[in-house]
């Protein structure tokens, strides 16, 4: 059958454009601004970019329809290592999207690449990208996602991106920013998060309706949704019929004169208060005659004393401080303690409770009230201090908030987190419980945490975690979690890097904030979860073993890749959590591109052992709970490993280091022969 001429000429001109279009190529500048790119930065995978191919068809390189030019450049995750080299990427001059995420990029921001202004997504997160972001990123006046979250970005927030006008989403966290948050009046901004920053000052109204989350992490931030800043420890209470506002050496900002009867007023008052005060010392005196006339008159108030008023058991070992002033009585010396007794409504519950060995510690409730302190962070359970009391003695304060549980069952859950001792555990060492105020006293390890260690800045002077450290580390928390499995049926329910603190030299670890789950309320969300939870957790006041073994395993992962769950989280362009991120690199056997590369620049040779862990790891964080190892598994198998590192046996790291002992008043255990 013949085909008509005109059917037959457009068959002719759609082949002919198909033709044109299967060769169809970029300009020759921009092949070569990308062929240049690829030259100048080392990378670990091969991208299979092949001259004799055309551009558009190169990984990772995407073309408009007609295969003309370069519209985005993704390359996420393939092993860039080291700075943007200038004049490559600026001469894609109708590029929209550039994603360079999760690879090895250092250096600054370039400044030829706010030259591109058709760019309207940037994607640049999990690098160590350093140095200020650019005031310059306001010539991108079509741009609608900024992702540079977790490098080293310092300096202040540009106020120039309030000028961009079309962003959509803005995603700082993870850096080392610092100043003041500019108020981005946009009315398109639906993702915003600057967490995890050295930011200070009041939030923007203008961002005030966003969650804390995306706040959370500058300990010098407030205003809605954070609430007012803490830079000192506070009293636990105001002192009765004192409001917040009537601090003594308030100021009024309004001066005046004082007319002859508030003159007179004050006088009859001043008389009034000397004449009370007259007979509050009276009253004293008489009091102390009653009390030395008694025989037996107990020093202090014990906590099985105070557990059996209420009912509780006593511990094997506890005591309560008092009052220096009067060791029997209930009225503090000081104001910060009355007020603390009168939000209590009793005399017992203005006391410190120690636990086990807090009872070697010679402080009060007093004494603490007049240390100086300063924040040591806010996390999901509340706000840590670092507190020095005048004798010279260090302890950390944690200020807990939505605390859901009665005093009586308080009370019994502190006792019994009292008897875990444990070289890799840090237990609490005392209470204090009021209806407006709960706090716990910890023991003060300088050394910091596991997380700081791994995620603090990542720059010169910084020294890294070398592979027998991070062993460590992995033994300490793996013995801490198993002992409190097997030794005292607990879960932890809260394992992660921030809560595992580094002991002195770096030779053991300790968890803490260990088993809180229970006195607080039920919570499918409550922060600080980030990447750690497992799975199949609903209620975070019933973690189980299970669950903890799957948040150890994240954490192997985190010593391993260096990176933190929190920050591999979904974000950006797609970003997988930490596990299932791990996994699919070791699906395509890079297995080698999983590796922090603060090891390889250390020239780690113990890639046996990495490679070993990460199984353990990875055994860990399988999805289905009994495919998971139990706890004394997992210190069986590191051990295995690497044969301690350097580490105390299981049975010595039940005990502290003589240094420890010795601060705590207790005589040090015998060294094992």
């Amino acid at each position: 059958m013949a085909v008509p001429r005109a059917s037959a000429a457009v068959l002719l001109a759609v082949v002919a454009s198909l033709a044109c279009l299967a060769f169809a190529e970029p300009p020759p500048s921009e092949r070569s601004a990308l062929l240049a790119f690829l030259t100048a930065t080392p990378h670990e995978r091969k991208l299979g970019w092949n001259t004799s191919t055309p551009a558009c068809t190169w990984v990772g390189v995407t073309c408009d329809a007609a295969q003309s030019t370069v519209l985005q450049l993704r390359l996420p995750g393939v092993g860039l290592v080291g700075a943007i080299p200038p004049a490559t990427i600026a001469r894609l001059p109708n590029l929209q999207v550039l994603s360079l995420r999760s690879n090895r990029i250092i250096g600054t921001i370039p400044d030829d690449l706010l030259q591109l202004s058709s760019l309207r997504a940037i994607f640049l997160q999990n690098n160590m990208i350093s140095g200020a972001i650019p005031a310059g990123v306001a010539k991108l006046a079509a741009l609608e996602r900024l992702v540079l979250s977790h490098n080293n970005l310092s300096g202040p927030i540009p106020f120039a991106l309030n000028s961009l006008t079309s962003l959509r989403s803005l995603r700082l966290q993870g850096n080392r920013l610092s100043g003041k948050i500019p108020s981005i009046a946009n009315p398109e901004l639906k993702d915003f998060n600057v967490s995890d920053n050295s930011l200070n000052g009041s939030i923007p109204q203008a961002l005030a309706h966003f969650p804390a989350d995306a706040f959370a992490g500058n300990l010098q931030l407030c205003g809605k949704p954070l609430p007012p800043c803490s830079p000192f420890f506070p009293s636990p209470s105001p002192a009765p019929g004192m409001s917040p506002g009537d601090e003594p050496g308030a100021v009024s900002n309004k001066k005046r004169k004082l007319s002859g009867a508030e003159i007179a007023g004050i006088v009859v008052g001043a008389v009034v208060v000397a004449l009370l005060l007259l007979a509050a010392i009276l009253l004293c005196a008489r009091s102390r005659r009653r009390r030395g006339a008694r025989e037996g008159q107990p020093k202090g108030t014990s906590a099985a004393a105070v557990g059996e008023a209420r009912g509780v058991a006593p511990p094997a070992s506890g005591m309560t401080s008092s009052s220096k002033d009067d060791m029997g009585g209930g009225t503090s010396g000081s104001a910060a303690a009355a007020a603390v007794a009168a939000g209590a409504g009793t005399g017992e519950a203005s006391r410190l409770v120690f636990l086990g060995k807090g009872a070697g510690y010679s402080f009060d409730l007093e004494d603490l009230l007049r240390a100086s302190a300063e924040v040591l962070g806010k996390g999901s359970v509340g706000t840590s201090y670092k507190a020095v009391l005048e004798e010279g003695t260090t302890v950390v304060v944690k200020r807990l908030k939505d605390v859901a549980v009665a005093r009586r069952e308080f009370d019994a859950h502190m006792e019994a987190l009292g008897r875990v001792e444990h070289r890799n555990l840090l237990p609490v060492r005392a209470y204090y419980f009021s209806k407006d105020e709960k706090l716990l006293v910890y023991d003060y390890l300088p050394n910091g945490s596991l997380s700081a260690m791994l995620h603090g800045s990542r720059g010169s002077g910084r020294t890294p975690m070398d592979w027998d450290a991070r062993m460590r580390s992995a033994l300490s928390a793996s013995r801490g979690l198993a002992h409190l499995h097997s030794t005292h049926n607990l879960a932890h329910g809260n394992v992660k890097s921030s809560n595992v603190l580094l002991r002195l030299d770096y030779d053991a670890a300790a968890l803490s904030d260990f088993c809180l789950h229970p006195i607080f309320a039920p919570s499918s969300t409550r922060a600080g979860a980030g990447g750690y939870r497992a799975p199949e957790v609903v209620d975070t006041r019933r973690p189980t073993f299970k669950a903890d073994v799957y948040s150890l395993g994240v954490l192997l992962l985190e010593l391993l890749t260096g990176k933190s769950p929190t920050h591999a989280s979904l974000e950006g362009d797609g970003t997988l959590d930490l596990p299932r991120w791990v996994q699919s690199v070791v699906r395509e056997e890079w297995t080698a591109e999983v590796f922090d590369v603060e090891l390889v620049r250390l020239g780690a040779s113990a890639e046996e052992e990495m490679v070993a862990l990460l199984q353990v790891a990875m055994a860990c964080v399988a999805t289905v709970p009994d495919a998971r190892p139990d706890a004394p598994d997992v210190v069986r198998m590191i051990e295995e490993i690497g044969g301690g590192h350097g580490q105390t046996t299981t049975e010595e790291s039940a005990r502290g280091t003589p240094e420890e002992e010795r601060s705590r008043g207790t005589p040090p255990a015998a060294p094992t022969p």
